[in-house]
């Protein structure tokens, strides 16, 4: 497999090892979070981030560089070869900025509408709202203790006390919302790689890892883009996993594939 791999991908792969490398040694400058991609409006959030963040992976384990790398190395110098290392490269980029981008957009409306209903709460505070407030938005987000004070709160009505404590809560949960969220991983631009080789070459067979069967190239892409799709707008708060961004790179390998057939002098 590695005696195959072409110049992009080889050099892709090395800088993602490395960056991990340093995610793992340089802790004490939190590296991991110079790189990461953070939500719009979060202090930490920089726009060099866009490009940075597909070159690190969770410092949590080896799995999420692993399987990115993975298909990486087995899609990527098919796809290098036939379009030459610098429109490769280009797509890889495209594609990687692009899932970033598009994750976070959605990202920054999701805040944007999840900021206007805490507003809406803080301004007319009632325990009725208050447990709507929570359910609806910060559902799985959020300590027993906060359904504690739901509980008192409903008892209580009138009780000051708890009105101000669960306006508090209210504020800082959508600040840690904001300020807290970031994203990683070379997904996206894998995602997009993997919907390029699913347009260009349909009916090869691919032989998934789990479970091993063989599928069609054109089905496995149909259907990871359905789960993002739907994981994305399912929003499972244990689900840590950015669909947005598997879907962003998957749409923008779309579009960039729909451009250059359009100019077949250049698309071989």
């Amino acid at each position: 497999m590695f005696r195959n791999i072409t110049p992009v991908v080889k050099n892709i792969l090395i800088i993602n090892v490395a960056v991990f490398i340093g995610q793992l040694m340089l802790k004490s400058i939190d590296f991991t979070g110079i790189m990461s991609l953070w939500n719009i409006g979060s202090p930490n959030f920089a726009p060099y981030q866009f490009f940075t963040y597909m070159f690190a992976h969770s410092p949590r384990g080896f799995s999420h560089v692993l399987f990115n790398m993975l298909g990486l190395v087995f899609l990527g110098p098919l796809l290098e070869r036939f379009w030459g290392s610098q429109k490769f490269l280009i797509f890889y980029m495209v594609t990687g900025i692009g899932a970033g981008v598009l994750y976070s957009g959605i990202n920054y409306y999701q805040n944007i509408r999840m900021e206007s209903a805490v507003e809406r709460y803080v301004s007319n505070p009632d325990p009725d709202s208050f447990n709507i407030l929570i359910v609806k938005t910060f559902d799985g987000q959020v300590t027993e203790y906060v359904y504690n004070i739901i509980d008192d709160y409903s008892k209580n009505p009138s009780n000051k006390k708890l009105e101000e404590q669960s306006i508090y809560i209210a504020e800082e949960l959508i600040k840690a919302n904001v300020n807290l969220g970031s994203m990683l991983g070379a997904s996206g631009a894998v995602y997009g790689i993997l919907m390029a080789f699913g347009l260009l070459f349909p009916n090869t067979q691919l032989m998934l890892l789990f479970p091993p069967i063989p599928v069609k190239a054109k089905y496995l892409v149909l259907f990871l883009g359905a789960y993002a799709l739907y994981a994305g707008f399912a929003q499972n708060p244990s689900d840590q996993t950015a669909h947005f961004a598997h879907l962003g790179g998957m749409v923008f390998a779309f579009i960039m594939i729909q451009i250059w057939k359009r100019d077949r002098g250049n698309f071989y």
